[in-house]
């Protein structure tokens, strides 16, 4: 019977501790409900031992925890993933804390009196999934205090004193790479690089919260914000009257809404189109599909003229990318419309429009421009050369310059007509006469009256032959044919 009852006695201890109570006894003033260690608002000072190897969830909020060193935990933890420390009071965490827990996914320090983010604090957690670190006192985030974190998707650093916004976590999406949710609200913000951030896909944009901060106006902000309002991101609808900011020239001023400042003086701020797109004849464009959906099963684009591009490669001047964008080379006039995007998600889907405008020219760049601009200077200075050389380069005609000429043939014309030359071609040129000094002749026949004045220039030799001979004028005097009356030059 002894025997018997012992045995029973064993078999209910072992359901009470079916991992072994040796090293695995819940700790006093904590709750054990399975694998889950709950020491909530126990009063406790120091972390409560032994810790339950077993333990996956482990509550030490809204105790008074001033400090969590390196050795916090006895040994190792290999089944804790999630880890609540809020509402302590803790002003310390080492950057060894988390060592012996490196499958931790769910970290809590929120509600605290931490005031910095060291290097590496959290380097030892690589399968962290979310960290919650508002209502605390930081000021200062290390540029490396995120580090070896591939696997974080929700960052809550709200209700803090951040002044600097911290672009390093989202630049390149190469720090944080899951990251999907991160909060910076009711900081000390006073700017923001709007840029940078509407250049981030739309499904982060859609979970980071900026409100409550100090934020000084401006219109690059006012376009952020507005977008996220068209674009319906959940950072922005949830808290439209939290998103406030204040004017440059009253900054004492109570803050007003940033999407009030659309047309108000000083700034006059004007919204930006959305998703419009403008090229010319022949480009070659690309229109992107920014979902708010992460992890889309499916996507397809439709053209203005009812045409499914849903295959990679696609066909003809559209084809779809890997990234899911679409790309449309040789732009024709008739490109030109509105483009539908779908997007099929785990759970619900999304129709994006883009608008595309073809304007009716080809753009020249500004080499082309240059080429045109150069060459038609050349042109210019050319003609203007080809001018200049008619105008004062004429190939002189005297005898000077074409020297001896060979006596021309005597003229069948008739003896009653006359011809008035400066520079006949029927004169043979003396060798050694200076150019200019040839007199202008008339050539008359015998019996016309034509009359030379005394003193004039000596008649030439007589000449043999049929026909009368020529006379040399004066060079002073010309004599009309048709008339009597010397014509004095």
């Amino acid at each position: 019977m002894c025997g018997s009852g012992v045995a029973v006695a064993l078999v209910a201890l072992a359901l009470l501790c079916p991992r072994g109570c040796t090293g695995g006894s819940c700790p006093p003033r904590c709750v054990c409900a399975s694998n889950i260690l709950s020491c909530s608002q126990a009063l406790l000072g120091a972390v409560p031992a032994p810790l339950p190897r077993f333990t996956a969830v482990l509550d030490l909020s809204h105790n008074n925890l001033s400090r969590l060193r390196a050795d916090w935990a006895p040994g190792r933890l290999p089944h804790l993933h999630a880890l609540l420390l809020g509402h302590n009071g803790l002003s310390f965490v080492s950057t060894e804390a988390f060592a012996h827990a490196p499958h931790l996914r769910h970290l809590d320090l929120s509600s605290n009196r931490l005031r910095a983010l060291e290097e590496n604090l959290f380097s030892d957690l690589p399968e962290l999934e979310v960290l919650l670190l508002y209502n605390n006192e930081i000021a200062t985030v290390d540029r490396a205090a995120f580090e070896n974190l591939p696997r974080l998707r929700k960052l809550y650093l709200g209700h803090n004193r951040i002044a600097r916004f911290p672009l390093e976590l989202l630049r390149d999406g190469t720090r944080l790479p899951q990251l999907a949710l991160l909060d910076l609200s009711a900081n000390r913000l006073r700017a923001v690089p709007a840029g940078e951030l509407q250049a981030l896909p739309a499904w982060l944009r859609d979970r980071l919260y900026l409100h409550s901060n100090p934020l000084a106006c401006d219109c690059p902000l006012f376009q952020l914000v507005a977008r996220g309002r068209r674009r319906r991101l959940s950072a922005v609808l949830d808290f439209q009257e939290e998103l406030r900011c204040s004017l440059p020239s009253a900054p004492a001023s109570a803050p007003i809404p940033i999407l009030a400042l659309a047309g108000r003086p000083p700034l006059n701020c004007s919204e930006a189109r959305e998703a419009v797109l403008e090229a010319h004849l022949g480009d070659t464009v690309t229109l992107g599909c920014d979902t708010r959906l992460r992890g889309a099963r499916g996507r397809h684009w439709v053209t203005p003229g009812g045409e499914r591009v849903a295959e990679e490669g696609g066909n003809g001047s559209a084809a779809l990318l890997a990234n899911g964008s679409l790309q449309l080379r040789a732009l024709r006039p008739e490109d030109a419309g509105t483009y539908a995007c779908w997007v099929g998600g785990p759970v619900l889907n999304e129709t994006l429009y883009v608008e595309l405008l073809v304007h009716n020219f080809t753009l020249h760049g500004p080499h082309d421009t240059l080429n045109t601009a150069y060459t038609t200077l050349v042109g210019c200075i050319l003609s203007v050369v080809l001018v200049l050389i008619y105008l004062y380069l004429t190939p002189c005609r005297c005898c000077c310059c074409r020297g001896a000429e060979k006596p021309p043939a005597p003229r069948d014309d008739s003896i009653n007509s006359s011809v008035l030359s400066a520079t006949p071609n029927h004169a043979a040129g003396v060798p050694g006469e200076p150019c200019g000094s040839r007199s202008a002749t008339i050539s008359t026949g015998s019996g016309q009256n034509g009359r030379f004045k005394a003193g004039g220039t000596p008649q030439p030799p007589p000449r043999h032959g049929p026909r009368a001979q020529r006379k040399v004028s004066d060079p002073d005097s010309v004599s009309s044919v048709f008339s009597d009356t010397p014509i004095v030059v």
